[in-house]
């Protein structure tokens, strides 16, 4: 039975060996699951706990077993630099990673100017519905593309690898913001796709509080260089004068690609991850996960994470617990899929992606962008398999494993809302990464004892796992060498692989920004 995280106190205080009274405040720090027996399951917390000195002392003489660190690291916040500014930073893009930078910069006095190509997250939602049910796409106005970024529509894992202050600020930013505490411990938190519009609004009004200013359909066009310094930005508004931009374009911005490059903007060709989508009954990844039907009520939707090492390794990706397949399309005449859910986990389907690592070798070619234009390759193939029309090429695992054809009347069911085509999938991605991934299935399902192809169903192809390009940038300034003033961040900039870790690379630039120069003045004219 799950006891009210409330009681806890109770359980701190037996480990520590002192009276609950003795604990002046305590909270959670990370909570995770033990599921390493199915008859079994427990929750796993570590928390910071605040007591009365004597107490203290006591503690640190002699220490109670399996007790963690009694210090911990604090947060960087750097006091104002000497440099004075011009003019208001530019954060180019509202994704994470411009959103955290945006906020922190805000915080601390320096009135930032965020421009973004797409429109505001009111009218993101009715744009992606009109989509979804058959209109025409809309370059600018998508999942991709909008206030929030391509983080706002997808399955809002907030999950990172890393820990330590900065996970700590940004996760504390994303708890007040939403309203749901929990983020701010749960190991694998989840916001879900319904909440996380509301977080990027309310993160916009944060910062339009503090002094910032939005503004959207402004796209980056240019950058106005000066002997190696950033002296503005061209946008689709015209001339923005700055000192300061942080590039925060996210990893479908091909077009802005294109166009630093032959700014002469330094690239790197960088590993990337592609595959195709999962698709199973929930309910069968319930039963093999739980094994007990009462685990579900308290546990929700199971997710997985599967790694099956045979030609090459093959790994699950952004595992969408009741969830849908959804188009993760930046530019006209392309298809590509990823995933999302919501909140309550509430779809019939849980997919993930099936990824392989590609490296710069094994893009065709030494061009710096030559793994975007691979992208693009097999996307455009995946188009005309869809008919033309964004439809999802989708065939049953068993036909992909046997190398068939689907029949063309097949109909399989899916979570993807827009309508699918059966289509061998064979042609949506190398060659390599096909039969590494047809390799690698018949291993995950041994693993759950034929329980993971069963009912299963695959659609593809999965292009976005991470960017194929990196921005060189100096480890400790941040900046483009050669390029003083220009701070390329996230995902796009091939510095960060989900929500969390884009949005602290974002601050971790920020930082260094509000270390060099002094805020802008009120009274002085942007």
């Amino acid at each position: 039975m799950e006891l009210p995280e409330s009681e806890l106190v109770s359980s701190i205080a037996r480990r520590l060996n002192v009276d609950s009274s003795d604990i002046r405040h305590w909270r959670i720090l990370r909570k995770s699951l033990d599921a390493r027996s199915r008859s079994k399951l427990r929750f796993v917390y570590s928390v910071s706990v605040e007591v009365d000195d004597d107490v203290r002392r006591r503690l640190l003489r002699d220490p109670p077993p399996e007790t963690a660190e009694w210090q911990r690291e604090t947060f960087d916040d750097p006091d104002p630099g000497s440099t004075a500014l011009e003019h208001r930073p530019v954060i180019v893009g509202s994704g994470p990673a411009g959103l955290l930078a945006g906020y922190y910069l805000a915080q601390k006095g320096y009135r930032p100017l965020i421009i973004e190509r797409g429109f505001p997250v009111k009218d993101r939602v009715p744009a992606i519905r009109r989509f979804d049910s058959g209109q025409p796409f809309e370059p600018q106005n998508n999942y991709l593309f909008g206030e929030g970024g391509a983080g706002t529509f997808s399955d809002g894992k907030l999950t990172c690898r890393l820990t330590g202050p900065d996970i700590d600020w940004v996760l504390e930013r994303f708890a007040e913001t939403s309203g749901c505490p929990s983020v701010r411990y749960e190991t694998r938190a989840h916001l879900g796709s319904n909440r996380l519009p509301l977080v990027v609004r309310n993160i916009r009004r944060r910062i339009e509080e503090l002094g910032g200013e939005y503004r959207f359909e402004c796209m980056l066009e240019g950058l106005d260089m000066d002997d190696g310094r950033v002296r503005g930005v061209q946008t689709s508004s015209g001339l923005i004068p700055t000192g300061v931009v942080i590039l925060g374009i996210g990893h479908s911005a091909r077009d802005t690609y294109q166009m630093l490059f032959e700014s002469g903007v330094p690239f790197e060709p960088k590993a990337f991850q592609l595959g195709l989508r999962i698709e199973q009954p929930q309910e069968q990844i319930n039963q093999q996960k739980y094994g007990k039907p009462e685990y579900e009520s308290i546990l929700g939707a199971a997710d997985y994470t599967l790694t099956a090492k045979a030609q090459r390794d093959v790994y699950s990706f952004c595992m969408c617990a009741g969830g849908l397949v959804i188009p993760s399309v930046s530019e006209s005449g392309h298809f590509c899929t990823n995933g999302m859910s919501n909140s309550r986990h509430d779809s019939e389907f849980g997919n993930s992606g099936l990824m392989v690592t590609l490296q710069p070798g094994e893009f065709g070619s030494d061009h710096p962008l030559a793994g975007v234009e691979l992208q693009r390759q097999f996307e455009a193939a995946a188009f005309q398999l869809g008919r033309g029309d964004y439809h999802a090429p989708i065939q049953t695992a068993a036909t992909f494993l046997q190398q068939q054809t689907p029949p063309a009347d097949e109909r399989l069911p899916s979570s993807y809302i827009r309508g699918t085509v059966p289509a061998d999938l064979r042609s949506v991605l190398p060659v390599v990464v096909i039969e590494a991934i047809r390799h690698g299935l018949p291993v995950m399902d041994s693993r759950w004892r034929g329980n993971f192809l069963k009912n299963a169903t695959l659609v593809g192809p999965e292009m976005r796992g991470s960017s194929p390009v990196r921005i060189p940038r100096d480890r400790k300034t941040f900046e483009v060498p050669g390029f003083v003033g220009l701070y390329p961040v996230g995902e796009g900039a091939g510095y960060a692989g989900g929500i969390i870790s884009a949005a602290v690379d974002g601050l971790r630039a920020s930082r260094e920004v509000v270390r060099r120069f002094l805020p802008l003045a009120d009274e002085r004219p942007s």
